[in-house]
């Protein structure tokens, strides 16, 4: 059992944006960074949410408030999911979203927010919503309002007419009523929904570059936007300082996004040796969300899918796992995403077993989720380690995750921005 001097000091934690008390946590192992690995015992000092000071050994050789002891477990980086619907969840029914208001996607979301920081998931990249639900969860877990990871929110995402964020399997008037305003044809048109994007307050440009497997569009896996299209969105994100991150399945697509300069594949469930050399020479993230063809496994042939739906999702599963192994061989970075809300949230943990299932060393998948996923949202500098100066956030798991990823899943003791997780 996690002991604290100030048990009192965990509620407060949880509850204020900024702590204003020192706390000192006494860890059995620490694990700064994956490619470290175990440094043993230490003491981290945390002030005003980040990692004041870091002490090897077991005693404690700073002043502070409360004394939190994992004396008992191994301390790593708080985990970073590239790819979550946090304001959905799965096997729903595609026509709820002619019913559901948007603001059911935060109840829904703040339900998902606290399950997924409980499990150790600090900051998620939020990859598509309506358009303010996730902004509004962005800043309530900023703000301390409400239990959950750090956000990068992407808003609504941006596709042809009649692709995969497009709204699609309605009528045609009920199609116009749900229309978000996302969809462009044409360099000009598109260039203009990224900056639409971003006056509203988008951290990332979220395309779907090719079909998807659970939208009612049955026009296959393949490219959908043109080249001329994804150039201009990736030119325009890049000018305002925005990253592009692109869903992405059949090779083709992969292979144009890439070379378009879109940031990172999502998916890429059908990369080939062609898709991953551009990859490789356009430093191209690939991001597979393995989990989320598990969730789509336990879901086939129950009635949950249509039959359109159904089909895709077939074909994809013949693919799952390929990606990351030519990933690998080929020296393309792999960076941890999940796509939670295609599977429960809070099982995210789950993927890194499933990369080492499919080539990665343990290391490897613990990287992907820390340093890796860090530099990949362009923010090395303050999350993905265990060092003086960054965001204060940790897990506490029962063994060393180089020999054991699966401790990885069931984490006992969260640290979001310096405060306890509840």
């Amino acid at each position: 059992m996690i002991r604290t001097v100030l048990l009192a000091s965990i509620s407060l934690a949880a509850a204020t944006p900024a702590l204003a008390e020192t706390q000192a946590i006494l860890v059995g192992n620490l694990i700064p960074d994956a490619v470290t690995g175990p440094t043993g015992p230490a003491v981290i000092l945390v002030e005003d949410g980040r990692i004041k000071d870091i002490a090897q050994g077991t005693s404690i050789p700073f002043k502070a408030d409360a004394v939190v002891d994992l004396s008992t477990k191994t301390v790593v980086p708080g985990f970073i999911d590239l790819h979550v619907h946090l304001t959905g969840d799965p096997g729903g029914d595609f026509r709820d979203e002619a019913v559901d208001p948007d603001e059911w996607g935060v109840v829904m979301g703040v339900k998902n927010a606290a399950l997924t920081v409980k499990a150790g998931f600090t900051t998620v990249r939020e990859a598509g919503s309506a358009q303010n639900t996730a902004f509004v969860l962005r800043r309530g877990t900023a703000e301390g309002k409400i239990v959950g990871p750090r956000i990068v929110a992407a808003g609504p995402a941006l596709s042809i007419v009649g692709g995969h964020a497009d709204v699609t399997g309605f009528r045609k008037d009920v199609l116009a009523a749900l229309d978000t305003g996302y969809t462009c044809t044409g360099p000009v048109e598109c260039a203009e929904k990224v900056r639409k994007s971003s006056r509203l307050g988008s951290d990332v440009i979220k395309i779907t570059a090719t079909g998807g497997v659970l939208s009612q569009q049955g026009r296959g896996l393949e490219a959908h936007f043109t080249d001329a299209e994804m150039k201009s969105i990736a030119d325009t994100a890049h000018s305002l300082g925005l990253k592009v991150m692109a869903h992405a399945h059949g090779a083709r697509g992969i292979e144009a996004a890439s070379a378009a300069g879109i940031d990172s594949i999502e998916h890429g469930t059908f990369a080939d040796e062609a898709a991953l050399k551009v990859m490789k020479a356009k430093g191209t993230v690939l991001v597979p969300t393995l989990m989320a063809l598990e969730g789509v496994r336990a879901r086939l042939g129950k009635g949950i899918y249509t039959p359109t739906v159904e089909v895709k999702a077939r074909q994809a599963l013949e693919a799952a796992g390929r990606q990351v192994t030519r990933a690998k061989a080929m020296g393309v970075t792999v960076a941890f995403g999940t796509d939670a809300g295609v599977f429960e949230h809070g099982s995210n943990g789950k993927e890194f077993a499933l990369l080492v299932k499919a080539g990665l060393t343990p290391t490897e998948a613990l990287a992907s989720a820390t340093t890796v996923a860090a530099k990949t949202l362009g923010m090395e500098n303050e999350i993905g380690k265990i060092a003086v100066g960054y965001s204060a956030d940790l897990v506490a798991v029962r063994e060393n995750p180089l020999t054991n990823i699966s401790t990885l899943e069931n984490p006992s003791w969260v640290m979001v921005r310096g405060r306890i997780v509840p």
